[in-house]
């Protein structure tokens, strides 16, 4: 048993993870062989890839500098992946040092890893949790140890939504999680899709991986943010969402959507 709570044989190292892919994909080094190997199908299937998940990255960053901006204290973000810096805490405190961010993920690799990183902090927490059980996320106590849900939250799901099955109804948990939330709250969401080319391929090397990838159209990301206001420029590929510079891609060269929406009501 981990000081964690789950025993070593929980974590499951003979089938790539998402967050393992993403890490490696990042240049980072907390991944497996196996993790590795799933990355170099997807850049084979793929080669826009590498640069889409920097530009997703990119995109978190900007989108964590605005709700901070406009005033939010206080972050949620589900699908957190492996640490790599500067992470959401790291980029929310440049501008207000008194950010306070719960961390999750259903890795327990990622809990370890990201508990040692937060280790003597009180204004962050990692919850070990699946989006899938979303009630459970809102509830789950470490998730309450730093968010105050009487008070405007920012949502952050990030490269997260398309491991979510339809069977698993991302809509109605999209919904459970927004209504968790008051007004004034934040939704940052990004999400791949096949709308510029066909990306089955892609598709199929996360078959064999723990969570599925389910590439959704610019519409179906859309009603994601059901309940939400989206905040100019409204949904985007992520490299064309307020970028600090002008991009270095045209429109359609990278597969993902990502948008910043407020809850009004």
């Amino acid at each position: 048993m981990t000081e964690n709570g789950f025993r070593a044989e929980e974590i499951d190292t003979s089938r790539p993870h998402p967050a393992r892919i993403y890490d490696y994909l990042l240049g980072g080094k907390n991944n497996y062989e196996v993790d590795r190997e799933a990355g170099d199908r997807l850049a084979a299937a793929a080669p826009e890839v590498w640069s889409g998940v920097r530009a997703n990255r990119d995109f978190l960053r900007r989108a964590v500098r605005y709700v901070v901006g406009s005033g939010i204290r206080q972050i949620l973000d589900i699908g957190t992946g492996l640490p790599s810096s500067p992470n959401v805490h790291e980029i929310a405190r440049e501008l207000a040092p008194d950010v306070r961010v719960a961390y999750v993920d259903n890795d327990p690799i990622v809990n370890t890893y990201a508990n040692v990183l937060l280790r003597g902090s009180d204004a962050t927490s990692i919850a070990l949790a699946d989006l899938r059980d979303p009630r459970a996320i809102l509830d789950h106590p470490d998730v309450r140890e730093v968010i105050d849900f009487d008070e405007p939250v920012a949502l952050l799901l990030v490269a997260i939504v398309h491991f979510l099955t339809e069977a698993e109804e991302p809509e109605r948990v999209l919904a459970t999680l927004r209504d968790g939330l008051p007004a004034g709250s934040f939704l940052v969401l990004s999400h791949a899709t096949g709308d510029f080319a066909d990306r089955s391929a892609a598709q199929a090397v996360y078959d064999n991986a723990t969570a599925t990838l389910n590439l959704r159209s610019r519409a179906e990301v859309e009603r994601l943010f059901d309940g939400f206001t989206l905040v100019e420029p409204g949904l985007a590929e992520v490299p064309f969402w307020r970028p600090d510079a002008p991009p270095r891609t045209r429109p359609g060269n990278i597969g993902y959507y990502g948008g910043v929406a407020r809850k009004t009501g």
